[in-house]
């Protein structure tokens, strides 16, 4: 028999799979979860520009339902424009890029100090001080 296998050396290869846990097991990941309080990065120059050319591409090609086709068009527009052409974008970029240093630094700050102690929540002092006011009224 050239070039196949029978079915004896299948089920022996099968057999091993299984012993060796390959195949659809499940390893334990050893990477630790995602904290979703992180600031997430900012886009840059070119996605913020693709956020806008997406739209104006949209509308004027609406029955178009490929996503590849619109990232190449973007791509290659991106490619074609000149610096002063992507001066307002890169300076939007510029300006999320700030925020999130700050945000990070806060979010750094607050990791540091023990996590939530002085943040009680996402909302703001002045929503949690109204929610004490209620249930005291009450």
């Amino acid at each position: 028999m050239k070039g196949g296998k029978s079915n004896a050396n299948a089920s022996k290869f099968d057999a091993k799979l299984k012993v060796n846990g390959a195949g659809g097991g499940q390893k334990a990941s050893k990477k630790a979860g995602k904290d979703p309080n992180k600031p997430k990065r900012p886009a840059s120059a070119f996605f913020v520009f693709m956020e806008e050319f997406r739209q104006e591409y949209k509308e004027k090609h609406p029955n178009n339902k490929s996503v590849a086709v619109v990232g190449k068009a973007g791509g290659d527009k991106w490619k074609s424009m000149s610096e002063a052409e992507k001066a307002p974008y890169v300076a939007k970029a510029e300006k999320r890029k700030n925020e999130y240093n700050k945000n990070m630094a806060a979010y750094n700050k607050r990791m540091a100090g023990g996590g939530n102690a002085d943040d009680e929540s996402d909302k703001s002092k002045s929503e949690v001080n109204d929610e004490e006011e209620e249930e005291n009224d009450e």
